[in-house]
């Protein structure tokens, strides 16, 4: 869930300012436009199925130079001071071993889609990560039911959407990767419709 901090009276900050401020917190912030916004927490399906996820992708890509990312690691959004945090995220691409706090370029992020933030990762967010010249993979992960749908940019650099559901077999080109879709939903309670 996000929610805006305007509520508590915190002013616009600059990039620089929300470094700085949000080292200073207990939750996790967004921040778009000078505005920051709280991560709420998710379910325990969200949580384990982010898990799921990147340690798929750091056993995956042991040994090939490739670093996976948690929802503990920033986006920046390409040519802006715009930070969000996806559930999980992958990077190939050397600029980004220089920053510390963040991925500037990943080439795949994942997004576990709760009723409250549905919406934003389908649209707003989606459109600031496909500014991104490197991204080539978004996947949205349904928590609540096997379904995932998948925004993979072609080689014409058209974005192309594929829908998932039981009985498929995911394919992430961007990380040369192919898993059966119950691998990631294994021993969890579903709840098709179920609000999170």
């Amino acid at each position: 869930m996000i929610v805006a901090k305007d509520k508590d009276n915190i002013p616009q900050l600059t990039h620089e300012e929300y470094f700085a401020w949000e080292e200073q917190q207990l939750e996790k912030h967004e921040y778009i436009n000078g505005k920051v916004y709280a991560m709420g927490g998710g379910s325990v399906n969200h949580g384990r199925i982010a898990i799921r996820f990147t340690a798929m992708f750091d056993v995956h890509l042991a040994n090939s130079g490739c670093i996976t990312g948690n929802s503990d690691i920033k986006v920046n959004i390409v040519e802006t001071n715009n930070y969000t945090y996806p559930d999980a995220s992958v990077t190939c691409d050397e600029r980004d071993k220089n920053t510390p706090n963040y991925f500037t370029y990943p080439c795949l992020i994942v997004e576990v889609l709760s009723s409250s933030t549905e919406a934003y990762d389908r649209g707003g967010k989606f459109r600031m990560y496909r500014n991104n010249p490197a991204l080539q993979d978004y996947l949205l992960v349904s928590s609540t039911s096997i379904e995932m749908d998948l925004y993979h940019k072609n080689e014409a650099g058209d974005w192309l959407i594929i829908t998932y559901k039981k009985g498929d077999t995911i394919e992430l080109k961007s990380i040369n990767l192919n898993f059966p879709i119950e691998q990631v939903y294994r021993g969890l309670t579903l709840e098709p419709g179920k609000e999170e």
